[in-house]
């Protein structure tokens, strides 16, 4: 965050564009890294992703509203499945790719992850029920969460889920007795602390114990974990260790000690407890391209790096290579992320003089905070276009803003838009598939936007937008 002692006024850059936005050629030029794949421009200059052109879909559906793009969302849930397939192949048999659902999940989005070949990710009963009303396969489910209740455990049991991810030793004293009422073995994996932090192109392995995720590796918690689950061996069948280390990662550096150091603790279990644990999770965090600051790496280049790791890992402790555990990764982010886009309408345009030469320029829309809450929570950096019409006008840097009544309430800090820019043009920002419609709120009693999902030059909705209707309806009076 920008700051200076003497004020903010004083502090650097203030006013001006980051290090990293340079001042477009073209102001209305797409970077493809930043959108869906169907992205485009017609003739008009207006905006067309999966074929729809975005004014048509402002005037059928309303804004703001979410984009998805299906055939780029399918694309990229097959882009991790093949790019992972080949180079797990002659390590561990295959690679289960797991999308983690807490970044965006709706009915629609778990049949498209089921029909593509992927397994699934869940972290409440709610998005259990999603799956379940999808009629999602129980066996490629996995149930996450550090305080999952006991209605949770009860859910995930009777549904037959094919893996949960135990958090704390009071969870395996609840599932066992669960499980045991149901007469069933519940799958079991321990979430591992590994003592990895990774945080874009940064890790460090210390210092991270304090947090409420798992069982810690350097204090011993985790083998005492595995111990614990193999008591009640007649309720609970341990089948492997899981891990995650971050998000919004670019490289594969902070994987490669998170899996020496869960590759160490697989075999110690095993060799003592003399059982044969079959899988390895080494969760997500993969980062997209929000701006053009960011480089994220290729699925495929992922799954090959991450699979070269493993073996080197496995091959260190002189392991059989027929007992190696299968490997696991939860993409969301990766997947949902770019196929997603945000329209929104300008409401007003005010310019601002913050002294000393400085002005900036405060293009508010129709929503913000309520239906991305990322960059009031911690600057997130986004891009956007103007979308409803060309334009030939000079390139202004600009702050997008909500209607909230925060002054934090930003969606895009920083971007360059045609100095024409009015109220009523159609603004679109990419990248807002993951952890945007699933953080959204009524703040200011605002209804949240619909999901609207478009392919071949058709759209339907997939979530539809709430109402005042909806907001009373829980208002008991």
């Amino acid at each position: 965050m920008r700051a200076h002692e003497a004020g903010a006024l004083h502090a650097e850059g203030y006013g001006g564009p980051p290090i990293w936005l340079p001042y477009p050629g073209d102001v209305m030029e797409l970077l493809p890294q930043l959108w869906p794949s169907t992205i485009g421009r017609d003739a008009d200059g207006r905006l067309t992703v999966g074929g729809v052109d975005v004014v048509t879909l402002a005037r059928e559906f309303g804004t703001p509203a979410y984009v998805l793009d299906e055939e780029d969302f399918r694309m990229r849930a097959r882009a991790f499945r093949d790019g992972f397939a080949a180079p797990f192949e002659p390590v561990s048999g295959r690679a289960d790719i797991y999308y983690a659902g807490k970044a965006f999940l709706c009915t629609a989005v778990a049949r498209w992850v089921a029909e593509e070949g992927l397994c699934l990710d869940v972290c409440s009963g709610g998005e259990l029920a999603v799956a379940q009303r999808a009629g999602f396969p129980a066996e490629r489910i996995g149930l996450h969460g550090n305080n999952k209740s006991v209605a949770e455990l009860e859910q995930a049991v009777s549904y037959g889920v094919g893996r949960i991810v135990v958090d704390s030793f009071e969870e395996i004293e609840r599932l066992a007795d669960v499980a045991r009422r149901h007469g069933a073995v519940a799958p079991v994996m321990i979430r591992v602390t590994v003592g990895v932090e990774a945080h874009t192109h940064e890790f460090i392995a210390t210092g991270h114990e304090d947090q409420k995720f798992g069982f810690s590796l350097q204090n011993g918690q985790a083998a005492q974990a595995a111990r614990a689950v193999l008591r009640h061996s007649d309720a609970l069948r341990l089948g492997g260790l899981h891990s995650h280390i971050g998000s919004q990662i670019f490289d594969t550096g902070g994987f490669e000690l998170a899996a020496r150091r869960l590759v160490q603790l697989h075999a110690a279990v095993c060799a003592e407890h003399g059982i044969a644990m079959e899988e390895i999770d080494l969760g997500g965090g993969f980062g997209i391209a929000y701006t053009s600051q960011h480089t994220p790496m290729a699925p495929g280049e992922l799954g090959a790096q991450l699979a070269d790791l493993v073996e080197r890992e496995f091959t260190a402790i002189g392991d059989d290579p027929s007992s190696w555990p299968r490997v696991s990764v939860e993409p969301g982010r990766a997947i949902v992320g770019p196929s997603t886009v945000t329209l929104y309408e300008v409401g007003t345009i005010k310019e601002v003089d913050l002294g000393d030469g400085h002005a900036r320029t405060y293009v508010s829309v129709d929503g913000g905070m309520s239906d991305n809450v990322r960059t009031a929570l911690y600057e997130a950096d986004y891009s956007c276009t103007l979308a409803s019409r060309r334009s030939d006008a000079a390139p202004r840097l600009s702050r997008v803003v909500g209607k909230h009544c925060e002054s934090g309430d930003i969606v895009v800090l920083d971007e360059y838009l045609p100095a024409d820019l009015r109220p009523g043009d159609l603004i679109a920002v990419p990248g807002t598939g993951a952890y945007c419609r699933a953080l959204s709120s009524q703040y200011n009693h605002t209804p949240r936007p619909p999901v609207i999902a478009v392919r071949d030059g058709s759209a339907r909705v997939l979530v539809r937008r709430e109402t005042v209707d909806d907001l009373l309806a829980l208002d008991l009076g």
